[in-house]
């Protein structure tokens, strides 16, 4: 075991509402079954100047993944009782269907519902309904990739398996969480709160920044299975603790929950039944982070320190972040100094994905834009750049990427820069089969903006920004969902003629989207 540092932990405790800075946020540690520290700052409502309190009711979004799936084991046991049911859920699917187990291990292959709601013309603030979501699943009808071959994050695995999981037992989820996690666990005020528009005791969350400022966001999903529950910093801690007595019993549900995953093929997987598995300051860990416009969080459990650590934010800043920082000050464990990087900044696209890789350089390291949110580098005297999860080598022109935490390599092609294009021949209106959606494309006066439309209405229109021949950025700042799909990448399709026939768009989120043009 690592040396534990008691006071370096409680001067990191006391510096992440200036590291952090935004409305408010709390920050607990359990070690050896016992918490240790456990801190709130800053307000839950800065209108109502409500303080925020260790015993306020936050969101922790996607980290309610994981209590989904232990009530899947705790319930059914073995997860391929329920394969059947999967079909029932994608009934146009053409390719192999994924078990439930892929469904939780984000092995599906299938695309991401809440990136889908930005190309059916949603608006982010727009009401989404219980039954919005299953209507919106079933028009799926090919994925990323074959079921069980790689990792991608998609939220509507663990929708379907809450609906199966309430088919199955006849019960609601809500009551098996209570049941199977909350009440063991001594989470005595946690609970799923699937409607955003009304959170556990009111909690606002808040997007912006210093810059511009902090407003309150407005979200109207309903959750249920990929996200929802509402706890407080002491139901949470309460979690941890409860996970450190279990911990040696092979048969508890954390144990069972935790065990290392792998694909189809038996090579070691980074994520399974919701929970990461990853190394941060230098020890393995488990956990989850969580999303919801306005709310960030993040849970680490280092089992072999017996080390836990909890950070929720009622604003958009990094809680992975903020708790590896905890960790790091607790365990005595420097931050990676990398060498100064040259020659690197640039961009390449990936033929497999159509997506683009961009890379900046600074003085400290890379960033790199290629998934959801920016990795960030630092560069070995090897040559290749490393970050949590992926890393990056040169060979020639090319960009190889090596996404370990998603069983994928990349070699992508450089890719020259467009700075200028009139983009007049794009115009145009463009339909999805895939989707049973459409876009429209507008150019006028040297600007370029796309709007979709879809079975959710029609969402406002977005920036295209050239970035090379033939190939076009959307940039996609607020969705429904949070973090935002990000950057889309727009391929055109030329036909014999020169002519423009169709396109192909996707984020990492949702790749490989055709349209035609009509």
């Amino acid at each position: 075991m690592t040396t534990f540092d008691p006071e370096a932990l409680d001067h990191a405790l006391d510096r992440l509402a200036q590291n952090y800075p935004g409305p408010g946020g709390v920050a607990g540690v359990v070690k050896d079954g016992q918490v240790i520290a456990r801190r709130a700052w800053g307000y839950a409502d800065l209108a109502a100047r409500r303080p925020m309190q260790a015993e306020t009711r936050l969101p922790i979004c996607s980290i309610s993944k994981q209590f989904t799936c232990g009530v899947l084991l705790a319930t059914v046991g073995d997860p391929a009782k329920l394969d059947a049911g999967v079909a029932a859920f994608l009934p146009q699917f053409t390719g192999s269907l994924p078990t439930v187990r892929q469904l939780c291990d984000n092995q599906s292959g299938l695309r991401d519902y809440w990136a889908l709601t930005v190309l059916q013309g949603a608006e982010a603030s727009q009401t989404f309904r219980r039954e919005d979501a299953l209507p919106l699943i079933a028009r799926m009808k090919t994925g990323h990739f074959p079921p069980g071959s790689a990792y991608s994050y998609c939220n509507c695995n663990f929708r379907i398996v809450s609906e199966l999981i309430e088919a199955e037992t006849g019960r609601a989820l809500p009551d098996l969480y209570a049941e199977h996690i909350f009440g063991p666990a001594g989470m005595t005020s946690a609970e799923l709160t699937s409607d955003t528009r009304h959170p556990a005791d009111d909690a606002v969350g808040y997007e912006g920044n210093d810059a511009t400022g902090f407003f309150a966001a407005d979200n109207g999903i309903f959750w249920i299975g990929d996200a929802g529950i509402s706890a407080s910093l002491d139901d949470m801690l309460a979690y941890e603790a409860w996970i450190d007595t279990t911990c040696d019993d092979e048969a508890s549900l954390y144990r069972r929950l935790s065990a290392p995953p792998s694909y189809a093929d038996g090579t070691p997987a980074s994520y399974g039944f919701g929970l990461s598995h990853e190394t941060v300051a230098g020890v393995r860990v488990t956990g989850h982070g969580g999303a919801l416009r306005g709310f960030r969080a993040q849970r680490f459990h280092a089992a072999e320190e017996r080390l836990s650590v909890v950070v929720i934010f009622n604003y958009e800043a990094s809680a992975h972040a903020a708790a590896a920082s905890l960790l790091q000050a607790a365990l005595g464990h420097a931050a990676a100094k990398g060498q100064r990087p040259a020659g690197w900044a640039g961009q390449w696209l990936d033929p497999a994905s159509g997506l683009l890789l961009r890379v900046a350089e600074d003085a400290e390291g890379l960033t790199l834009r290629f998934a959801t949110g920016p990795d960030r580098l630092i560069l070995g005297a090897d040559g290749v750049a490393r970050g949590p999860g992926v890393a990056l080598r040169r060979d020639g022109g090319d960009l190889v990427m090596e996404r370990g935490s998603d069983n994928l390599q990349v070699r992508a092609r450089p890719l020259p820069l467009l700075e200028v294009a009139d983009g007049s021949d794009l115009a145009g209106y463009y339909r999805s089969e895939e989707l049973e959606a459409d876009l429209l494309i507008e150019a006028r006066d040297g600007g370029v903006y796309t709007g979709f439309a879809g079975m959710l209405g029609e969402g406002p229109m977005e920036r295209v920004q050239p970035a090379g021949p033939d190939v076009w950025v959307v940039t996609t700042r607020r969705s429904m969902d949070a973090p935002a799909p990000g950057d889309w990448t727009l391929q055109l399709r030329r036909d014999a003629a020169g002519g423009i026939a169709g396109l192909t768009l996707g984020c990492w989120l949702a790749r490989g989207i055709d349209y035609s043009r009509v």
